[in-house]
């Protein structure tokens, strides 16, 4: 798989630049336009309504949407960009997605389509530095469909069930999640039952290097010419890893399912997830007895005890992008319909969670009312960016690997660095 998927990003980076500028004119006449996005119950139902006022006040359009698994859409996008075959409007995690960016794949936002009247103003609509990622020599290339951030969500009855206080016995560092993890934990042999905290094992640039720049280390340095920075730092947080794992005190593995995907259903086999906002959404569709009973909460990221540095973890934004392929009427065509969605941001928040983070919605009462907003905003505070480049996606596997080979593979922590060392700055001496 890893060798099909570099071939994939081979023809990615050899694509015509031409794209960029927009294809050859349609003739005036009916327009299809595919919209590919990971999947949300939620969301589907908004969006779908979404699509049909969009259509009903544009009868010459129709609009596909598309969902994919989020594990697999940036694959599934990789495969039909490199075929010349992308959809006309997706949507990725900003570190799968830069590389589109970076190599001219996706079309600049045409500030008058999305009804502003320039860049500048297009900019000042939005928080500080929420449009960097997606900004290039002067252009904007994405527009948010969220910014997220993660924090922990507590079932606090399987607290209260292993006679812990959700109050007062939560995590605060590292060292206590796995004390309070191991309290919490439910076994049928080597099997785990029951959960006390699992990771969110395919999003490693967002959830676990922040644990390595607590302990000082860094991914890439400040000059971007070395990568895997800190030995010590990266040693101790993949013995972490280790320790966490089936072969040490056993607590959880990227084996079992997500954390995120069982919490909604209260059923005593997990205790805390790592998640944003959007959950809150999620539990109220699948769970409305357990969203309102007021039995769960939602705290803080925890650090290290050792701690150098107070970060949080990543926050990163999902952008709406447009393929630069695309003939130019239907990329004006396609950013109508995003500016469209965008409109009908207090309605994301509040049915699916998801943060559009313009000035107004962020200084809205709506955001302010949302339970545990207090605890996402501190979070957000102290965490920065997600890594994203051109090579971001590639980065992620090489952690992946790393972590799965110490947690699974019997491979020392030493070793593990010393591999990831190696590739990660093969991979930034490539440029």
């Amino acid at each position: 798989m890893k060798k099909i998927i570099m071939v994939l990003a081979a023809g990615l980076l050899l694509a015509p630049a031409v794209f960029a500028g927009g294809g050859p004119e349609e003739e005036t006449g009916p327009i299809t336009l595919t919209y590919w996005t990971h999947e949300d119950p939620n969301r589907t139902a908004l969006e779908e309504r979404l699509i049909a006022e969009f259509e009903s006040a544009n009868p010459d359009v129709t609009i596909e949407r598309v969902t994919h698994a989020s594990s697999r859409i940036p694959e599934l996008v990789l495969t039909a960009f490199a075929a010349n075959q992308g959809p006309d409007i997706f949507n990725l995690q900003i570190e799968d997605e830069y590389a589109y960016i970076a190599n001219r794949r996706v079309a600049p936002v045409n500030p008058e389509s999305v009804g502003y009247g320039s860049v500048s103003e297009l900019q000042n609509a939005y928080m500080k530095g929420v449009l960097d990622p997606v900004s290039v020599d002067g252009q904007i290339y994405g527009l948010p469909l969220e910014l997220t951030n993660w924090s922990i969500f507590v079932n606090d009855r399987v607290f209260r069930d292993a006679g812990l206080n959700p109050d007062t016995d939560y995590p605060k560092t590292w060292e206590e999640m796995v004390e309070v993890s191991e309290k919490l934990v439910i076994r049928d042999g080597d099997i785990l039952t029951r959960r006390g905290f699992d990771f969110r094992y395919p999003y490693y640039l967002v959830a676990m290097v922040p644990m390595v720049e607590q302990l000082g280390g860094e991914l890439i340095s400040p000059d971007g010419t070395e990568a895997i920075v800190g030995e010590q730092p990266w040693i101790s947080f993949l013995r972490f890893m280790q320790e966490w794992g089936p072969n040490g005190k056993n607590l959880g593995s990227p084996t079992y399912r997500n954390a995120r995907s069982l919490f909604n259903h209260d059923n005593n086999d997990i205790a805390m997830a790592h998640t944003g906002l959007y959950q809150q959404g999620r539990i109220k569709a699948d769970n409305p007895e357990f969203f309102d009973s007021g039995e769960w909460r939602v705290i803080p990221f925890p650090v290290f005890e050792d701690a150098v540095q107070d970060t949080a973890a990543s926050y990163y934004g999902h952008y709406l992008m447009v393929n630069g392929q695309a003939p130019s009427r239907r990329q004006d065509m396609a950013w109508r319909f995003i500016a469209y969605m965008l409109q009908h941001s207090e309605e994301y928040l509040e049915k699916v969670g998801l943060i559009q983070p313009t000035k107004a919605l962020m200084n809205s009462d709506l955001y302010k009312s949302m339970p545990y907003s207090d605890v996402f905003s501190a979070d957000m505070e102290r965490a920065h960016v997600v890594y994203y480049a051109g090579n971001s996606a590639k980065l992620q596997e090489l952690i992946k690997k790393a972590v799965e080979s110490v947690m699974l593979g019997g491979i020392t922590p030493e070793k593990a660095y010393a591999t990831l060392k190696a590739e990660a700055q093969e991979l930034i001496d490539e440029g």
